[in-house]
């Protein structure tokens, strides 16, 4: 998920899918086609296509005729992502009467054209995925006659504007390239609120008069704003009973490490502030940027599992999982936060493994990522407001993603760097748009930083994939830290260590785990390239298992009924050697 504001995309038509637009498909022999119901902010339909279409096929078809950039939909059929672009509609089961839903991801900036009831007007660019808010905060920087945002009423075609209104929103309603708004003062002046003051007051007095109940609070990870003595170092919890930001630790052991508590803390500041989530634009799920005290800067990113894709409260009007099962095979609604939160820990860094929450960059920079309950009724809820378990990234400073550029521009050791975290986990989900492009790093290069990892750790190798696969970093040898750093992995290590933080993988996990590290390991030791092993764990065609899944099946049909976990991994172990030396022999 990318955030970088650097440069304006071009606006993507929003005009609304009718019937009358889809005449130009007219000329498919209707012995061939299918009729599929497209699904768009809420609209259905019907679009012809061939079975024999493929997935980049589909796309160009919706881009013609509506104007929606290939490159930006995301289709879902069937409670599937249908992801590779090179395959058949037929290749998925998509079969004539289904309904495909359609997610956009929209251009990063809108263009606003501001009109004050003086008559004064000039335009700026904001982020689609910030809210009304946000934008009465940026003209109270432009205009003195309106520096108070709360005196401030926004319209657009004579509607007033609420402040959580996101300018997405607004946008997809229109076919407009410049969303003009309308900005005058209100005629009753809003009073800041007091309950702030007596916040304060009421938390800095329990702090003064019940010092046990502070040691008691601290013991336990749960500590109030206004906490002087621990502020820096622990996180605190917001006294509002509408608002709410607290760690979820499941084990007592655990320890946040600073750098964690400080992501908690600022969030908290911002939340506190009145500063409102602002939902991202991008993805198929719900995916919130958290900003600090000012209302200026993004310090987290908060995903609710209650807004995965497919998920109760999803917010792009995707069908909610019937058999629980995500978009990616192998994977289980509502378990993303889990995920997102063992890719972390599992991103050892090169001095030692990640036993707690410690500040240690991760080898592959995996951002500092924790598990929260948050409330706040900024987020999408479907009925009464209640406290959201999710993930709490650390929100990092980026030059956009790697598909903003060609990948020939990558450093290898980045490159290498994040195919062994995704080979390690078995991700089924990376694609150049969750891989940032950071700053220089102290060796002058340029750091790419993973993201997005709800899909890692999946019951079965069906849905890897792994964009880096095709760049030419991936062609080149491992280098020798890269290799010893490979060779101190341990997948018994790596799932005690998930044990001890509250997430007992299940076995399938456990097994997959087990084999991608076997595999990984296995692969260096025969001087393997990533490309060479990664072929190996992903899919040719949707419909041809990959070698793993060969492996993993000729195992299953090797031992008999009943047999153990460890004879199972054994007899992979054995059956990876022979394909192994088979595809060495073949190569030599």
């Amino acid at each position: 998920m990318s955030s970088t504001g650097l440069a304006a995309l071009s606006p993507v038509h929003s005009e609304p899918l009718t019937p009358k637009r889809f005449r130009c498909l007219s000329h498919l022999s209707l012995d061939d086609s299918i009729y599929i119901f497209l699904r768009f902010l809420g609209q259905s339909t019907p679009m012809r296509f061939l079975e024999c279409d493929t997935i980049e096929s589909v796309k160009l078809k919706i881009q013609n005729c509506n104007g929606f950039l290939s490159r930006n939909q995301k289709l879902v059929c069937g409670g599937r992502e249908l992801a590779r672009s090179d395959s058949l509609l037929r290749d998925y089961g998509v079969t004539d009467g289904n309904v495909m839903h359609l997610v956009l991801k929209l251009s990063d900036l809108q263009m606003i054209s501001v009109r004050t009831s003086s008559g004064k007007e000039y335009t700026f660019h904001v982020e689609r995925c910030r809210d009304v808010r946000y934008v009465k905060q940026q003209i109270a920087k432009r205009e003195k006659h309106f520096s108070d945002p709360e005196q401030q009423e926004v319209l657009c075609n004579g509607e007033q504007l609420e402040d959580q209104r996101r300018i997405e929103d607004i946008c997809l309603k229109r076919n407009d390239a410049v969303l003009s708004l309308v900005i005058k003062k209100s005629a009753v002046k809003v009073q800041a609120r007091p309950v702030q003051k007596d916040i304060v007051l009421s938390v800095v007095a329990t702090e003064l008069n019940d010092r046990k109940k502070y040691d008691t609070d601290r013991s336990s990870n749960r500590y109030d704003v206004g906490d002087e003595v621990s502020e820096d170092t622990v996180p605190r919890k917001l006294p509002d009973r509408h608002v709410l930001l607290e760690p979820v630790i499941v084990n007592p052991k655990v320890e946040l490490a600073s750098v964690v508590c400080d992501m908690i803390n600022s969030t908290c500041d911002g939340i506190k502030n009145g500063h409102y989530p602002v939902r991202s634009a991008e993805g198929t799920g719900g995916a919130y940027f958290m900003m600090d005290s000012t209302g200026l800067n993004y310090v987290s990113v908060f995903k609710p599992i209650d807004e995965e894709p497919m998920a109760v409260n999803n917010p792009r009007g995707l069908p909610t999982s019937l058999d629980g099962e995500g978009l990616k095979r192998g994977t289980i609604v509502g378990q993303g936060a889990f995920r997102e939160v063992a890719a972390y820990l599992l991103d050892h860094p090169i001095s030692g493994r990640r036993m707690l929450f410690g500040d240690n960059k991760g080898f592959a920079g995996v951002p500092p990522t924790v598990l929260v309950k948050c409330l706040h009724d900024g987020f999408n809820n479907n009925g009464d407001l209640t406290a959201k378990i999710g993930s709490l990234q650390m929100f990092m400073e980026n030059n956009g993603s790697c598909e903003d550029m060609g990948p020939g521009a990558f450093p290898v050791e980045e490159v290498h760097k994040i195919s062994v975290l995704d080979i390690r986990l078995a991700n089924a989900d990376r694609h150049a748009g969750n891989i940032l492009i950071g700053a220089e790093g102290e060796n002058g290069q340029t750091e790419l930083i993973p993201i997005d990892h709800g899909y890692c750790l999946p019951t079965s190798f069906e849905d890897c994939t792994f964009e880096w696969l095709y760049w030419p970093q991936a062609r080149q040898p491992y280098s020798p830290e890269t290799i010893d750093y490979i060779k101190s992995l341990d997948a018994e290590e790596d799932i005690a260590l998930l044990k001890f933080h509250g997430w007992d993988l299940p076995i399938e996990c456990a097994r997959i785990l087990r084999i991608s590290t076997m595999l990984l390991k296995k692969g260096v030791e025969g001087g393997m390239t990533p490309f060479e092993i990664g072929s190996l764990m992903c899919r040719k065609s949707l419909n041809k298992e990959s070698v793993i899944e060969e492996i993993l099946q000729v195992a299953f049909d090797s031992v008999l009924p009943g047999m153990s976990e460890a004879t199972l991994l054994d007899t992979v172990s054995q059956i990876m050697d022979q394909r192994l030396d088979e595809i060495s022999s073949s190569l030599s």
